[in-house]
């Protein structure tokens, strides 16, 4: 039987009308901003770190269409959340064995994550929490998304022989660098998505 997600968690939004979609949800979902940049927001309305984000893309695409194009617009990804970094990088093991890998693995400092593109390209997140406690995720997100909202890359493999050695999960979880991501992406991003996506 495959390895499976714990639960469903979060999506992202690109958008180019930001603030109006910020205070529709709040209205709708009576949701509150967790962090927010020009660029990045996150908002939840329980106790998650953050159900919906939100991509401005008229800083992050400035030369993109206006409100009403279609291109950029919409959902950009969907995040399921498993039980422990044991079972996130043994399906990766897994999917990797079927020919099917992440284009991106970054750790958010809220998460350690992989991104996945299915045969149409829709985008999904697999994540592993890095704190027990929504308190101290909010806390993290306060103060590292200022300098480094998007997170630090990982080489997968080297993940894969630590989790496999037994390497404690709370050394792992732990972001050690507020560093920019590497190339792939920059701190305002190209956007999420797959590389020359």
């Amino acid at each position: 039987m495959p390895i499976r997600p714990s639960k469903f968690v979060h999506v992202v939004y690109r958008t180019r009308r930001f603030e109006e979609m910020l205070a529709w949800y709040q209205t709708v979902f009576g949701a509150q901003v967790q962090y927010q940049d020009p660029a990045l927001a996150f908002l939840t309305y329980d106790q998650e770190h953050h159900r919906f984000a939100f991509a401005n893309m008229d800083l992050i695409d400035p030369g993109g269409g206006g409100p009403d194009d279609r291109g950029v617009i919409g959902v950009d990804h969907v995040a399921y959340t498993f039980s422990s970094l044991s079972d996130l990088f043994e399906l990766y093991a897994e999917l990797k064995s079927d020919g099917i890998t992440p284009y991106w693995c970054v750790h958010h400092g809220i998460t350690v994550s992989m991104y996945y593109g299915d045969p149409d390209g829709n985008q999904m997140e697999f994540q592993v929490d890095c704190f027990a406690d929504n308190d101290d995720a909010n806390a993290f997100m306060r103060r590292a998304f200022s300098i480094n909202p998007i997170g630090v890359e990982y080489e997968p493999e080297e993940w894969l022989v630590e989790v496999r050695s037994g390497t404690p999960g709370e050394d792992l979880l732990a972001r050690k660098s507020d560093l920019p991501v590497s190339p792939i992406r920059s701190a305002v991003g190209a956007g999420f998505g797959p590389p020359g996506g």
